[in-house]
């Protein structure tokens, strides 16, 4: 008979063994009839020392005591480091246990493969009903884009909840980034808390919603970009904005979406459209213009406006705004109509945007109150033509070689389309699109974002000397061309 102490073989040969590992598996039961938390405290007390469920994207789930979270989650991450961790895998995430130094190494192990059991089986039993409570959340973004924010604000706690902050985001992956961001979130319908986190599937986006009372901690933040970034997502992130204006916080994350890159997967609203030039420009004169030029238009109108040139298209304004590409096409047809100008042109769009960026002019003396509506067209005379705006223009574009700069000027004139771009240059889209690699280079910009293709037009025109005429592109026979 084996006389090892901890053995299995010991443990049925003394009744004493038998009954440490049952109590020890009964205080591991009734914990985990409580709460994860609780499971884990008990784990913690039973190894005397300390406890960690860590996951990979939130971090520390649960943590006995508070102070161990980091070490427990560096342990997870690293476990060659810690070999006096004992670790199990346990509903998506890791238990690390760091037994006192009086506990044998098989009461520790019994606790580890017990605790992680109990949280198995605690994650089945959340799988089952976390599809409910998905649908229940998908429904609840709905209402809040439908503009029933007092019943929601009064199913998750009354006037406790004024704001809200929007992300939305897309990808190969969104199911299982669905599946993932919900297990670090850990949402929960509470009443009367002081946030709320909703996560719904609309459309195979996957929108995050967090209500709170005016900010938020940035765990959300941190959480989103940790799973964008993982799952290869791209993200908009718009708010904090008041809870009735969730539709306004809804499509400008689309809109932020728009502009995000592998480089940069989550973009903030506020950070879209936001404009080098702007602060360049004479303020009294720029802002009477825009406000002249705006003066037809409601708030609706123009923010219609500026999701569309946010966005680069009109299908995308439309997902972004939750409205049909047909409804989009005949609202800017009718915004064409009150403006009088063509905004289906490049420049007239790049004017636009400025407008819409625009300073408020109200406390600026001498306005035109009552005058004609400005023509977006033309701008106020002499505001590009300033030692700044030379400057920032020369800075953007300058350098450029001949043949770059009159491609860039082309497609722009072509809204960004290379096709009709190479046929009116009279080269093949592969060499055009090479060419427009070389000027985001040179450029150091990203030309997929609609406000930088605006910004790059203005330069391109500040600076032009001579028509940028596709006819002038150098060339040397046949469709190549030659330096200058």
């Amino acid at each position: 008979m084996s006389t090892t102490t901890g053995t299995p073989g010991h443990e049925a040969a003394c009744p004493g063994g038998a009954r440490h590992a049952r109590e020890t598996t009964d205080r591991l039961l009734r914990a985990a009839t409580r709460s994860g938390a609780h499971l884990i405290a008990e784990a913690a007390l039973l190894v005397q020392g300390w406890a960690v469920l860590a996951d990979p994207i939130a971090g520390a789930v649960y943590s006995t005591p508070a102070a161990a979270a980091a070490d427990g989650v560096h342990a997870a991450a690293d476990p060659y480091e810690h070999p006096h961790c004992l670790q199990r895998p346990a509903a998506g995430a890791v238990l690390v246990l760091a037994p006192g130094p009086t506990v044998p190494p098989e009461q520790a192990a019994r606790v580890a493969t017990s605790t992680a059991a109990l949280l198995e089986v605690r994650g089945q039993r959340a799988a089952e009903l976390r599809g409910e409570q998905m649908r229940l959340h998908t429904t609840l973004v709905r209402l809040l884009l439908a503009g029933h924010t007092t019943a929601v604000a009064d199913t998750l706690g009354g006037n406790r909840l004024t704001h809200v902050t929007v992300y939305r985001l897309t990808g190969a992956d969104v199911p299982t980034a669905h599946q993932v961001l919900w297990r670090a979130v850990r949402p929960s319908l509470a009443p009367h808390a002081d946030a709320c986190t909703l996560l719904g599937r609309l459309d195979g986006e996957l929108v995050v919603a967090e209500l709170h009372r005016g900010g938020d901690d940035g765990r959300v933040l941190r959480l989103v970009s940790r799973v964008s970034e993982r799952h290869q997502l791209l993200a908009g992130m718009a708010g904090p904005l008041p809870l009735a204006e969730m539709p306004t916080a809804h499509s400008d994350a689309a809109a932020a979406r728009h502009s995000a890159t592998p480089d940069r997967r989550i973009v903030p609203a506020d950070a879209v459209g936001t404009s080098r030039l702007a602060p360049l420009l004479p303020t009294a004169p720029y802002a009477r213009w825009a406000e002249s030029v705006l003066r037809p238009l409601t708030p609706a109108n123009q923010h219609l406006l500026l999701v569309w040139l946010r966005t680069g298209s009109k299908p995308r304004a439309a997902a972004a705004l939750g409205l049909s590409a047909g409804t989009v096409r005949a609202r800017i047809r009718e915004l064409s109509r009150l403006l009088r100008a063509d905004l289906e042109d490049a420049t007239v769009q790049a004017h636009l945007l400025l407008v819409l960026r625009a300073p408020a002019s109200a406390e600026i003396p001498g306005g035109e109150t009552g005058t004609a509506p400005a023509r977006l067209e033309t701008l106020p005379d002499g505001i590009l033509d300033t030692e700044a705006v030379r400057a920032w223009a020369h800075g953007l574009v300058g350098g450029l070689e001949p043949h770059l700069r009159i491609a860039l000027v082309c497609w722009l004139d072509h809204h960004a389309r290379t096709a009709p771009a190479a046929a009116e240059l009279h080269v093949h889209r592969t060499t055009l699109s090479n060419w427009l690699t070389q000027c985001a280079e040179h450029l150091a910009q990203n030309l997929g974002d609609a406000t930088v293709r605006a910004e790059v037009h203005l330069a391109l025109r500040a600076t032009r000397t001579g028509p940028d005429d596709p006819a002038a592109l150098p060339r040397r026979g046949g469709r190549t061309y030659r330096r200058l």
